[in-house]
């Protein structure tokens, strides 16, 4: 039977359409697979290693011993201000210093880029400073007045500058890192004798190793701290070292999962419009098997068994095809990412095959449930029974058997569950209104008196299934396709709005208040149109409801160190850009208030309506939490845990801090203010908006590219829910020609038919992708949304182009066939 069918020609559509379907998901699987260890490697970078222990002591012997035991690769750094000099006598100029040794290891993850002069040509390197030498960022150049191959005197000696140090993977925000960075050999360091007795040092431990080893040996620090009551020791990984660059990998991974979500659906429509051709021409041969003495369980064996051979035969040439064209897309993005991504796992493969036969088994197995039920008087009455129980219990089994391998492509409970509901509402409200379309379609068939016409709303109402399923299978496809279009633009273009290209990369603090007009000015002079400098004011949380609050209060690591310092508030009146009130309403003013940032909230179990009590400058100030607030961390825009409502605040003590986009045109800028105004700091944070927006235009590439695979599953969609009643229509039209009408006519009708059902399936489409789309922005990516028009004009334009090309490529045959070959088949 399987030969039979396959020279015939009957199983190379759900062959094709299960090869694609596989080929496009593997594809994305592989690609997504090493993008993803790819993204996670140079994320990484952003650490310089797997692991960092952070300590105010020199790190425990026995801790760096375990690692070496666990065979994992180390690094050291340590870095402290001081005071670097440059010039001798009364030429001697001085400048603080934040000063890194590290030793020749160092970074494990990411490189060091260097330049041999301010403004010169960057090189990557994995070398650190020689003994001797000592490398400067461009700003101690300018600080200190100095060149390439001046010395430089640190503590009790004297080095040679050797390189302008440009990018440090691992440099990070914190407050030690604001001054100017001179690196050195770790060798060096004792020669210096800067670290004496007080001295504010950090000691770092870098580790890097297999995920799992990395993972195992944190658990053991982390038990080691527990067990020995170890103060002091920080331990960062990517999930809780850089907020900023996590919320960019989980956006990333959130849009390729998005991509592959939308592959998984038009593969399980493409597949089930294929089951269901193959279906209704076996009608017929089914009941002549079952006439010729058959049982319906040897007609439901020989089917799964015959739709068996094709699914493990489509899935496997699939996956091959998926693994090939994965290549052929990172070639086409050679341009936008490293060449030397991590090698592929094997899980695409086998999500891969086991995609393919969960396919099969949630929508083949309806329609050859039915095959099973097909009636012996079928042979000379084309008649068949409706589905029966088992049948339509097989549909809730497939639209389950959907469900999971959605949850599963995407990784993701909340996108997936999200989606799928998404695309299941749309059929059942595509098919309502399909539906009803077709019964409001009767009103208006006396709207023309010409044949066509009329032929054409005739066809619609007189198969009312197979125009619905035509509708709703068109919708479905275009909507994918429509996500992965006009609506993927803006998801994207939000996306990246979060952290333009213009972002912030200079911070200035301590800005006092009779500067701030003096700065606002200049800050005009370079081009910042309107300088935002927001208060901050420097206060110890005390009480929360009446109960002090120290550090012995929280369990947590992250809790003891937050109400162990001391928090950066801010008052203003209005809620600051990039922040979004997500519970209670921001203050009016009229009474003590205070807005809190949801990731603080949760970490020290703070709710609406507790009473926050806070230590300023001596002072005590206490305000209800009005207010929770989620902040845009990669906006690197001036951030704070706490606003409080400005009446409150007018009598603090309190500086302004600013952040602002400095061009390259004005790069001496920071230096020519903390000369004019030594009290400021100014922190340059260009390099990690630099990564940020890389790690951005990264995944921005992939999800274009990726759009291609999934453009072929969309087409093959379209085409198979035109050509499902490719049949019928021969039928129809032989049976019209014999009764006298013309070709030209019936070929009218196809068309005004095709343009009927594509914009109404395009305007479904563009209404569900909308839906779609607000509902991803809004409770999945986090992103402002707004509605266009065009997406609808849009819809309906594809949607009717699209049922054109189909019709024409697909039934251009239907009326070639003579209407007496049609009336002796019929």
């Amino acid at each position: 039977m399987t030969q039979r069918d396959w020279r015939a020609g009957e199983l190379r559509f759900l062959l094709v359409a299960l090869i694609v379907a596989v080929a496009s998901l593997s594809a994305v699987g592989f690609f997504v697979d090493r993008m993803r260890a790819g993204l996670s490697r140079d994320a990484h970078q952003l650490l310089g290693a797997d692991l960092l222990i952070s300590a105010d002591q020199r790190i425990a012997p026995d801790w760096r011993a375990e690692a070496e035991r666990r065979h994992l690769t180390l690094a050291d750094t340590v870095v402290f201000p001081s005071m670097a000099i440059a010039g001798d006598g009364d030429n001697a100029r001085s400048q603080l210093a934040s000063l890194k040794a590290v030793t020749p290891s160092y970074p494990l993850r990411g490189n060091l880029t260097v330049s041999d002069a301010p403004g010169g040509a960057d090189e990557t390197t994995r070398q650190t400073p020689a003994p001797g030498t000592v490398w400067l960022d461009v700003n101690m150049l300018t600080a200190l007045n100095v060149n390439v191959g001046d010395p430089l005197k640190l503590g009790d000696s004297t080095f040679k500058i050797a390189k302008v140090l440009v990018i440090e993977p691992d440099r990070g925000s914190g407050f030690i890192n604001f001054a100017p960075r001179v690196m050195l050999s770790m060798a060096d360091l004792a020669s210096t004798n800067l670290i004496q007795d007080g001295s504010r040092v950090t000691y770092r431990l870098l580790l890097a190793g297999a995920g799992q080893q990395i993972q195992n040996f944190q658990k053991w620090v982390e038990s080691d701290i527990a067990r020995e009551n170890i103060k002091g020791v920080r331990i960062e990984g990517l999930e809780n070292g850089r907020p900023e660059m996590r919320a960019t990998l989980d956006r990333g991974e959130q849009f390729l999962s998005l991509v592959g979500l939308l592959s998984a659906l038009l593969a399980a429509v493409a597949v089930a419009m294929a089951a269901r051709r193959f279906m209704l021409r076996h009608l017929d041969a089914c009941a002549m098997l079952r006439c010729l003495g058959m049982t319906q369980n040897q007609v439901t064996q020989l089917y799964l068994l015959e739709f068996l051979l094709i699914g493990v035969a489509g899935s496997i040439i699939g996956v091959l095809l998926g693994f090939g064209a994965h290549f052929m897309l990172l070639e086409l993005l050679g341009k936008f990412i490293s060449s030397d991504l991590p090698a592929a796992s094997a899980i695409p493969a086998l999500q891969g095959l086991v995609t393919g036969i969960l396919l099969l088994v949630g929508f083949a197995l309806p329609p050859i449930l039915q095959l099973r039920n097909v009636p012996h008087n079928r042979v000379i009455r084309r008649e068949q029974d409706a589905p029966q129980a088992m049948v339509l219990l097989t549909y809730i089994l497939g639209t389950l058997t959907f469900i999971g391998l959605l949850l599963w492509q995407a990784g993701d409970l909340k996108l997936g569950l999200l989606t799928a509901l998404g695309f299941l509402g749309g059929f059942g409200l595509f098919a309502l209104l399909g539906w009803l379309a077709l019964k409001a379609s009767r009103h208006v068939r006396g709207l023309s008196r010409h044949p066509s016409w009329r032929f054409a709303l005739t066809a619609l109402q007189r198969r009312p299934v197979a125009t619905v399923v035509q509708i709703v299978a068109l919708s479905l496809g275009l909507m994918a396709l429509l996500l992965l279009t006009v609506i993927r633009g803006d998801l994207i273009g939000a996306w990246q709005q979060a952290t333009p290209v213009d972002a912030p990369n200079r911070f200035v603090i301590n800005i006092q208040d009779d500067q701030r007009a003096e700065i606002s000015q200049r800050l005009q002079g370079i081009g910042i149109a309107r300088p935002e400098l927001s208060p901050m004011i420097r206060g110890r949380l005390t009480q929360v409801n009446g109960k002090p609050i120290t550090a012995d209060t929280y369990p947590e690591d992250k809790a003891k160190r937050l109400v162990d310092r001391e928090f950066n508030l801010s008052t203003m009146q209005q809620v600051p850009p990039q922040n979004t009130v997500t519970a209670g309403r921001w203050f009016d003013d009229t009474q003590p208030a205070a807005s809190v940032e949801e990731g603080l909230a949760k970490t020290l179990n703070l709710k609406l309506g507790d009473r926050l009590q806070f230590d300023i400058a001596g002072q005590l100030v206490s305000a209800p939490i009005t207010s929770i607030r989620k902040l845009e961390w990669g906006s690197m825009r001036v951030n704070f845990f706490v606003i409080l409502n400005p009446a409150l605040m007018k009598d603090m003590p309190q500086t302004w801090i600013t952040a602002f986009n400095l061009p390259d045109a004005h790069a001496a800028f920071g230096n020519q203010l903390t000369r004019d105004f030594p009290n400021l700091t100014v922190v340059d944070i260009g390099s990690v908006i630099k990564q940020i927006q890389s790690v951005i235009n990264q995944v921005v590439a992939a999800v274009e590219f990726l759009f291609l695979f999934t453009l072929v599953s969309g087409a093959l969609v379209l085409y198979a829910a035109l050509v499902g009643s490719q049949d019928e229509r021969t039928r129809e039209a032989g049976l019209l020609r014999a009764l006298g009408a013309t070709r030209k006519q019936l070929s009218q009708s196809q068309w005004i038919e095709f343009g009927l059902i594509g914009s109404l399936a395009g305007f479904l489409a563009a209404s569900g992708a909308a839906a779609i789309g607000w509902a991803l922005a809004q409770y999945v990516f986090s992103f402002t949304w707004t509605f266009s028009p065009l997406v609808w004009l849009a819809g309906m334009a594809i949607g009717a182009a699209c049922t054109f090309a189909g019709g024409w490529i697909g039934l251009r045959n239907v009326l070639n066939q003579p209407p007496l070959q049609t009336l002796r088949e019929a």
